[in-house]
């Protein structure tokens, strides 16, 4: 089968220039624009003078109705002197095996041009098509290079936008390609559907299935070609001074030409190397880059800059080196003045921080007073075991531990205050907690209690070490816990659960216990937590539980079993009885208590308002649940099998004994330590059957429920007895640690 070729030549004495004999007179008519568009040098308009272009110092472009085209039809979209190349737009050859009238192939003579092999993909477009592009020089040699794309399966296969292989495929192309041709053929001589091939500037091209089937939606695509003047070498131009094309502050370049060679701009210079006037000096001091140290001191040489240093000074002006004044310019009044001056302002300065020092030890000394340091020094003063005491800090010793207080190491925030990682002078790591407010008329309070509590010595109780009571607001210095809270343990181990992790969680629910029952019934003095939450549960690397932040704790003296104080705590954790009294006892840290067992079963965060109303207070909808014998729908993912179901079921029922909304009602801690802590340690259970413990904890929950309703029908409205309250009691929340 024939195939009919439409073929566009540019032939090397046509496009390329010569000597561009300026001086001549027949030369005198070179034109530079096409249009408002300024065409550069090498570049010109033909101007129907071919001794102007007999030569390839002047490269021939043509201009049509405002438009720049090489040769007679490839229209130029941009000229870079810079990077010596051209963009044109260049035809699509095109093969149809059963119409052969369409088919066609480019040829391309281009003496002073080669295709850019960095800047070009080649392309086949079709199916079951190949094409070729083949590169002819001058005596005689060929070679070429192509890809194939061949497809038999669903059409739907084809990745759009990507030319991968299957109904589209490219490569990359060979450097220094000049005089080429552009074939495009089809395996399938009578299939109907056409095949393409062209040379397209990268990422100018995107291929789509539809063009299979509808054809290609432009018939040229942008092609970037490079370019060179003259025919001969560097040194062979120089020497033939006249034609030589690399005006003044310019050099030549032919380095990877195929023949011929480039002009580019000496350093220092910029512009055009090949317009006549030849490059230009660029001001460094006034547009960079240069070294000097400041504009000032750059003065600018042709092609190049220096650096220099006023009068009176010296060094080389440079940024590395800069400017040094010299002492001996500087007149002895002037120095003896300086001085003066200096010895006085230093007299001052002196003076000045000596003043502020006193100032700030009298402060220290009044906060110190105010915070009942003297108090704490005749308690510790009693003290017969000296492990226990507390250890008063300086300002500055803790001051310096945090550096200054620095933000970054801030480990918690809460509504009592903030806690700073701190690492003291002998390398102990330590927590300092930095309180916000204190009521001075509960100073003494304050005092006995720091001093209580740096007692407390338990494996399960955050070690207070002593505080600093040189500021406004006392510091209080705790052991450093590393591991984070039980709430951060709890949010980050979803996805994850196991076995295992349950096992963890009920060693730590068996410690927590262990600690709140120690100080409700071991410490010398019973001490409440008041605000129990998993917040306020640390972890080490082991996962030890340790109970932290006394900031609103309460002594309670030996001899009564309530205090009555004004309500505070995070709510969700809050006991409802302490809500509606005021009446603070150690069965209010029960009920705080019961919350975080629902925490560690169910993941869940004990109230957000986000939820829907009947799980709003997740508590209250574990109890329900429970009731309904429906509790593996809210145990934690992973955790409910064979193994750990009968465990589960037992916590869940000590969890809602601890919730009963009235306090007697509720067991003891250490009633709870006990059980947690034999759950641990038996294998089996004292319970003979589930239905016996189903059918308990349905009499447990209907008992409570008959609870919650009598505090005024709340389970009614959904918030199983809070919103009843919230108009009657006064709740300081608290955000964490």
């Amino acid at each position: 089968m024939k195939m009919m070729k439409h073929v566009l030549m540019i032939n090397a004495l046509t496009m390329m220039v010569g000597i561009a004999a300026l001086a001549a007179d027949t030369c005198n008519d070179i034109i530079h624009t096409c249009g408002d568009v300024e065409i550069p040098y090498p570049f010109a308009i033909y101007n129907n003078n071919p001794d102007c272009f007999s030569h390839r110092q002047l490269l021939k472009l043509y201009c049509n109705k405002s438009k720049i085209y090489a040769g007679k039809n490839l229209q130029v979209l941009n000229i870079n002197i810079s990077k010596s190349q051209i963009e044109w737009l260049l035809d699509v050859s095109k093969y149809c095996g059963k119409d052969n009238v369409n088919n066609y192939e480019n040829t391309l003579t281009t003496a002073s041009y080669t295709i850019s092999s960095k800047d070009n993909k080649f392309i086949t477009v079709g199916n079951n098509s190949y094409g070729y592009l083949n590169s002819f020089s001058d005596d005689g040699g060929k070679y070429s290079t192509g890809c194939l794309t061949r497809s038999f399966g669903d059409p739907r296969d084809i990745d759009n936008g990507t030319c991968s292989g299957i109904g589209c495929c490219q490569v990359d192309i060979p450097p220094r390609m000049t005089n080429i041709s552009v074939q495009a053929y089809n395996f399938n001589k009578s299939s109907e559907s056409c095949s393409y091939s062209f040379v397209v500037k990268n990422d100018s091209y995107t291929f789509s299935s539809t063009h299979l089937s509808k054809g290609l939606p432009q018939r040229e695509f942008p092609a970037v070609f490079d370019w060179t003047i003259g025919d001969e070498n560097c040194s062979s131009a120089k020497n033939n001074g006249v034609n030589y094309g690399c005006k003044s502050n310019s050099h030549c370049d032919d380095k990877d030409t195929y023949f011929g060679y480039r002009c580019k701009c000496n350093p220092g210079y910029e512009g055009n190397p090949y317009n006549p006037i030849g490059c230009t000096d660029i001001d460094e001091c006034e547009i960079g880059p240069h070294e000097c140290k400041t504009k000032e001191n750059c003065r600018n040489t042709d092609g190049n800059h220096t650096c220099f240093c006023p009068k009176g000074s010296s060094g080389d002006g440079t940024l590395k080196g800069g400017c040094q004044q010299n002492l001996n310019t500087i007149v002895l009044p002037i120095v003896l003045g300086a001085g003066a001056v200096f010895t006085v302002l230093f007299a001052g300065i002196i003076f000045y921080l000596l003043n502020q020092k006193r100032k700030l030890n009298k402060l220290k000394e009044k906060f110190y007073k105010q915070n009942g340091g003297s108090i704490l020094e005749q308690k510790l003063t009693q003290r017969q075991d000296s492990s226990q005491i507390a250890h008063i800090f300086k300002e500055n010793e803790l001051r310096k531990a945090t550096n200054n207080y620095d933000e970054s190491l801030i480990v918690g925030r809460g509504g009592f205050g903030t806690v700073f990682k701190g690492e003291l002078e002998d390398n102990r790591i330590v927590a300092i907690k930095k309180s916000k407010t204190i009521d001075e008329s509960q100073v003494e309070q304050f005092i006995n209690e720091v001093d209580v509590v740096s007692r407390i010595n338990h494996r399960n109780v955050v070690k207070l070490l002593g505080c600093c009571l040189e500021t406004e607001v006392p510091l209080l210095v705790y052991e450093f816990v590393s591991n984070g809270t039980l709430s951060e343990f709890i949010r980050t181990e979803i996805g994850k659960v196991n076995n295992v992790s349950w096992k963890t969680r009920l060693k730590i629910a068996a410690e927590v216990a262990g600690a709140l029952s120690y100080l409700h019934s071991a410490a010398s003095v019973p001490i409440i937590h008041r605000d129990v939450k998993s917040d306020n549960i640390l972890l080490d690397e082991t996962n030890t539980a340790k109970v932290s932040d006394f900031g609103a704790s309460r002594l309670v003296p030996l001899d009564q079993i309530e205090v009555a104080t004004m309500v505070q705590g995070t709510i969700g954790y809050l006991d409802p009885e302490y809500m509606q009294t005021s009446q603070l006892t150690e069965k209010s840290d029960v009920y705080s208590f019961g919350v975080v067992l629902v925490e560690l079963l169910t993941g869940e965060k004990p109230f957000c308002a986000g939820r829907p109303e009947e799980r709003r207070s997740f508590s209250m909808y574990f109890l329900s649940c429970l009731k309904k014998d429906s509790l593996h729908e809210v145990i934690h993912d992973g955790m409910w099998n064979e193994e750990n179901k009968q465990e589960i079921k037992e916590v869940s029922v000590l969890a809602a004994k601890c919730l009963r909304l009235r306090g007697e009602e509720r067991p003891s801690m250490k009633e709870v330590a006990m059980e947690l802590e034999g759950l641990r340690l038996m294998n089996k259970h004292s319970w003979i059957n589930e239905d016996i413990n189903v059918e308990e904890s349905r009499y447990l929950l209907h008992e409570s429920s008959s609870r919650i309703d009598e505090l005024g029908d709340s389970s009614k409205q959904g918030d199983y007895g809070y919103d009843s309250l919230k108009d009657h009691v006064l709740i300081a929340l608290d955000d964490g640690r």
